[in-house]
């Protein structure tokens, strides 16, 4: 049975909480002095294409009555509108497009839109609160609760109030609340394989604790920590991260995906995997000043970009897989610089557009004649976004 951990402290949270946007001063350093090395003609390209891209999600995927979004185009049946998942990739990119240098400000009302056709999805009769899989009603039939979906989200708001001037406590409060339940989501069954870890889902039919639901939850924590400097959010975040370098850490030194109750593990290496554990070890470095944090992002980064670039499996994964990659590799990019991360980010923007992109639309096929998801399309957009970004905003990227 799973235990409801009482929740934490607010104090620093509800009383403003926003310390973390001093925490930028540990990440920006590297970053600024990193800045000379990419010309602003590149930043320029990039920033071009995202237009491109987001101006296609637009007018494919979304619903200016609704403020919803298709999960695919064409829509082929199903559900009307998207799932969470999907929706929060779109909303993280539309935050990304509007921290694109000069033309940025256009996106905010996009932005303030996302957010609150989020709400859309919340279910506040559960305990502990969070996101539907699916909206709830009367707009949709609701669904389960995924802590990953969860997690994204609270990365979003983190994001928000980074780049809010002033900072955002209302999202800060937000994500302190899906923290919440993230906790609730741990194994508390020591008989159970790989003792410990956030579950995948509440779903009955999943019993999994993945690499996805910890990780990702570590992220949040730090952040959170960094905001308000309550420990509560810095030792859960160190437990998560250890049960995943304690269980899913392969021979190979990246990481595997999930276990299940019977201790099978899924040894599948996705990259936002290895994204999502590099974040965690920039920010456990940040919030500890312990170098062995920061040594182990280094080291899933070199093997990780060496793994993908072999025989090009970055094209045996999804785009939304490396959005969630690249974004963490651009936090390490704020702490050290190291041209390797973006050139690598370069490489796979570059790639898709000369292969996939249909210039007739502006929708990346990567799936040939299928319908076009949302995810995909949101995943180019924020690389796109994120390459256009100046690198000494790197640090507000979650």
């Amino acid at each position: 049975m799973k235990h409801h951990f009482s929740g934490p402290s607010r104090r620093a949270v509800l009383v403003g909480g926003l310390a973390a946007t001093a925490g930028w001063g540990l990440a920006t350093t590297a970053s600024t002095a990193h800045a000379a090395q990419v010309p602003s003609q590149a930043l320029t390209k990039y920033a071009r294409r995202a237009r491109e891209s987001y101006a296609a999600l637009q007018r494919y995927f979304y619903d200016s009555q609704t403020s919803f979004y298709l999960e695919e185009y064409p829509h082929t049946g199903g559900n009307p509108w998207s799932y969470v998942w999907p929706f929060s990739q779109a909303m993280i990119a539309t935050q990304d497009m509007a921290g694109l240098p000069e033309i940025g400000k256009r996106y905010t009302d996009d932005v303030a839109d996302r957010y609150t056709a989020l709400e859309a999805y919340w279910n506040a009769e559960t305990d502990p609160p969070g996101y539907d899989s699916y909206l709830r009603p009367p707009a949709g039939h609701g669904g389960d609760k995924f802590y990953d979906d969860n997690e994204w989200n609270a990365l979003g708001f983190i994001q928000r109030h980074y780049m809010t001037s002033g900072g955002d406590a209302a999202a800060l409060r937000r994500a302190a609340e899906i923290f919440d339940l993230v906790v609730f989501g741990w194994d508390t069954d020591p008989s159970h394989p790989c003792p410990g870890g956030v579950f995948w889902t509440q779903a009955p039919w999943s019993n999994d604790r993945n690499t996805v639901s910890n990780a990702p939850g570590a992220e949040v924590g730090l952040h959170l920590y960094l905001a308000t400097k309550d420990d509560h959010y810095l030792d859960w975040s160190i437990r998560m991260y250890e049960w995943v370098r304690t269980y899913m850490l392969a021979p190979n030194g990246l990481y595997w995906d999930h276990v299940d109750l019977a201790g099978n593990i899924e040894k599948t290496q996705w990259s936002y995997n290895q994204g999502t554990m590099i974040g965690a070890g920039v920010l456990l470095h940040r919030a500890t000043g312990e170098q062995k944090y920061l040594d182990h992002a280094r080291d899933t980064a070199a093997k990780a970009l060496a793994f993908l670039a072999e025989n090009e499996r970055y094209f045996d994964q999804p785009a939304r897989f490396h959005a969630i990659l690249f974004a963490n590799l651009l936090q390490l990019a704020a702490v050290e610089t190291h041209p390797s991360y973006r050139k690598a980010m370069e490489w796979y923007a570059d790639q898709s557009y000369a292969r996939f992109r249909d210039h007739t639309t502006g929708l990346y096929r990567f799936t040939g004649d299928n319908p076009v998801t949302l995810l995909e399309q949101s995943g180019m957009i924020r690389i796109e976004a994120m390459l256009g970004w100046h690198p000494s905003r790197y640090a507000r990227l979650t």
